[in-house]
């Protein structure tokens, strides 16, 4: 006889408690060892093998170096096939500022829990699979992963990130970066300045260009860059400059009209000045984020039972974030990415969200989500038709993309 889903959730949340001290010394270890995208040597030795310990069945390098998948019940049992997913890579010069260390934790401790339910239940409930994704931070590292097939058989992937306010359906965009090349010609810039080609006039220029585009932008647009490389000297005319972007839209359909006028902007620079241009758009894009609405749904209830506040300004709630690869995997398969707050009002990318996400403050807020997400993959498992909505949802979403 099947457990009572209620006593499911009771028993994954007792065995999140049990392990509070073993996931905050995971979570710290992560914290005290930045390291940066597809670096992340020791992390990703760390958490597979505390899974390990854990009786997951774990592949090390999993697709990518520093990727790992763990699974626990057989890949070919019935049953939905849930993977939670966990990103530990960190930032240059600041650490984990992003608080990918509290995501492992998130993922780890809602798989624990997760797990002791599916020991508890007599029968099957179906697979869960810990997957590892490194590189989130500018490299899009799981547009690697899907391109390489590791969310193949999958019904639904979830994860939690940390944040200064608690969102079921936080909004995150579509975000593609260009690098751009100026090339012209070195001279004197006293004796001989006639004879040069400014390819730091063009880089101004093209800054410039950007920055007057802004006026003529719509409002979820967003663009911004840095002059990474300006010349060499102040009495040689600069011969070749670098710059960097960053494009943002709230879809796919925005980001094409957007790169276009990008583009304009570049080349405008390079004929003006007679410098050669070389720009190139990202390879890889994140794709905005479309959270499952049953799934959010699910999420938002089972996190309320276990004390987690919602933000309620709706300014905030409608607030932009950045962008993550995560929006890939929601673009093939339903997903949710919900924000949690970790008892800091400073925003990511910050030092000061670095020493949030190491102090034990941010310890009860981010098991208060492993267990809300652990309960939400126990609904689907012990529900069927729950997941035929969240799979109805998942197409609909699709379909209205496609017909935007």
């Amino acid at each position: 006889m099947t457990t009572n889903n209620t006593k499911l959730k009771e028993i994954a949340r007792e065995a999140i408690d049990k392990s509070l001290t073993d996931l905050h010394k995971l979570s710290q270890d992560i914290w005290n060892n930045p390291e940066l995208a597809f670096k992340e040597y020791f992390a990703h030795e760390r958490l597979a093998t505390f899974l390990e310990t854990l009786n997951f069945t774990v592949q090390r390098k999993f697709k990518l170096e520093t990727a790992f998948k763990a699974c626990y019940g057989k890949e070919s049992s019935p049953g939905p096939h849930i993977a939670v997913l966990c990103e530990y890579d960190a930032l240059p010069g600041i650490g984990h500022a992003c608080g990918h260390n509290l995501i492992a934790e998130v993922g780890v401790g809602a798989a624990l829990g997760i797990q002791a339910a599916m020991k508890a239940d007599d029968q099957p409930m179906g697979t869960l699979t810990v997957l590892g994704t490194p590189a989130e931070e500018g490299m899009c590292g799981k547009a690697d992963l899907i391109q390489l097939g590791a969310f193949e058989g999958l019904d639904v992937a979830m994860m939690a990130h940390p944040s200064q306010v608690t969102l079921s359906k936080p909004r995150y965009v579509s975000m593609t970066p260009v690098n751009i090349i100026y090339k012209g010609k070195a001279s004197h810039a006293s004796s001989y300045p006639w004879e040069g080609v400014n390819a730091l006039d063009a880089a101004v220029m093209c800054y410039n260009n950007i920055s007057c585009l802004r006026q003529q932008m719509k409002p979820d647009w967003r663009v911004h860059g840095v002059i990474k490389n300006g010349g060499q000297q102040a009495n040689i005319i600069p011969e070749e400059t670098e710059l960097e972007y960053y494009i943002r839209t709230p879809n796919d359909t925005d980001m094409i009209v957007l790169k276009k006028k990008i583009s304009d902007c570049i080349e405008a620079a390079a004929m003006a000045t007679g410098c050669m241009v070389d720009y190139k758009f990202g390879s890889k894009s994140y794709s905005y984020l479309l959270s499952n609405q049953t799934l959010a749904t699910l999420f938002e209830h089972n996190a309320e039972l276990v004390g987690v506040e919602f933000e309620t300004d709706e300014e905030k709630r409608q607030k932009f974030g950045g962008s993550t690869d995560m929006g890939n995997v929601s673009q093939i398969l339903p997903s949710i990415h919900p924000k949690f707050y970790i008892g800091t009002s400073f925003s990511q990318h910050t030092k000061e969200f670095a020493v949030a996400a190491g102090d034990p403050m941010a310890q009860p807020y981010t098991l208060a989500v492993a267990k809300a997400l652990a309960m939400t993959a126990i609904d689907l498992y012990t529900d069927p038709s729950i997941l035929e909505k969240v799979r109805r949802d998942f197409e609909e979403d699709i379909q209205r993309k496609h017909s935007a």
